[in-house]
C-alpha cells in the first residue's frame, strides 16, 4: 500500500485533533498548588455601584447599604465590600456607619469592618449627635450588638472619651469602653451631666 499526502492529510487531522484534545483536557484539571473552583478564594461574583434595602413586616425601612464593590466568595460564602455606607433608620433616629471595607460571613450574622470605622447617631432634642471612632469594629446585626478591640473613642456634643475598645448594644443603648477609659464630660444644656 502507498501513502500519499492526500491519505496522510485526514490521519494527520485526527492525530492533532486527539493531541489537542489530550492538552485541553490537562489544562482544565491543572492544578498549580492551588486548589481549583469552588475551593480556591477567588470571587464567583463582582457587583459595582450596589444600594441594598431592607423593610420590616410593617413595610418600614429598616437599613440601606451602599457601595462601590461588592466581591463574593464561593469557597467560604463570606462577602467583601468596600467603602460601605450604611444607616439605620431606628424609631426615633437615624444611625450612620462607614468604613474602607466590610467583610460579612455567610449568613450575614457576623459583619467585620475595618480601615476608619465611623459611626454616627444623629442628635435630637434631647441629645446631641454621637460619634464613635475606631480603626476596626466586628457586629452581629440580629443580636444588635458590636464589639471593637481597637483604640475607640466616643465623641458627643463637646464631651469626648476614649479607650482601648469597645462594647455597645444597640437594644440596651449601652456602650462600655474597655481598659482605661479617659475623656473630658461636659453637662449638657440643662445642667445634668
Amino acid at each position: 500500500m502507498k501513502l500519499s499526502s492526500a491519505n496522510l492529510l485526514p490521519l494527520l487531522l485526527l492525530t492533532l485533533l486527539a493531541a489537542l484534545t489530550f492538552w485541553l483536557e490537562r489544562a482544565a484539571h491543572f492544578d498549580d498548588g492551588h486548589s481549583v473552583g469552588k475551593e480556591r478564594h477567588d470571587p464567583d461574583f463582582i457587583v459595582d455601584n450596589f444600594t441594598v434595602r431592607r423593610y420590616n413586616v410593617s413595610g418600614s425601612l429598616q437599613y440601606v447599604v451602599t457601595a462601590p464593590k461588592m466581591l463574593h466568595y464561593a469557597d467560604d460564602e463570606s462577602t467583601v465590600v468596600t467603602s460601605p455606607a450604611m444607616s439605620f433608620f431606628g424609631e426615633d433616629r437615624l444611625i450612620r456607619i462607614n468604613a474602607g471595607t466590610a467583610w460579612l460571613n455567610r449568613e450575614g450574622k457576623e459583619v467585620r469592618l475595618s480601615d476608619g470605622v465611623r459611626v454616627v447617631r444623629d442628635a435630637t432634642a434631647d441629645s446631641p449627635e454621637l460619634v464613635v471612632t475606631t480603626a476596626e469594629m466586628q457586629i452581629f446585626p440580629d443580636a444588635e450588638t458590636a464589639h471593637s478591640s481597637m483604640p475607640t473613642t466616643i465623641a458627643q456634643g463637646s464631651s469626648v472619651v476614649s479607650g482601648t475598645g469597645l462594647d455597645v448594644d444597640n437594644k440596651t443603648r449601652i456602650f462600655k469602653l474597655m481598659g482605661r477609659a479617659r475623656g473630658i464630660i461636659f453637662p449638657d444644656k440643662v445642667g445634668t451631666p
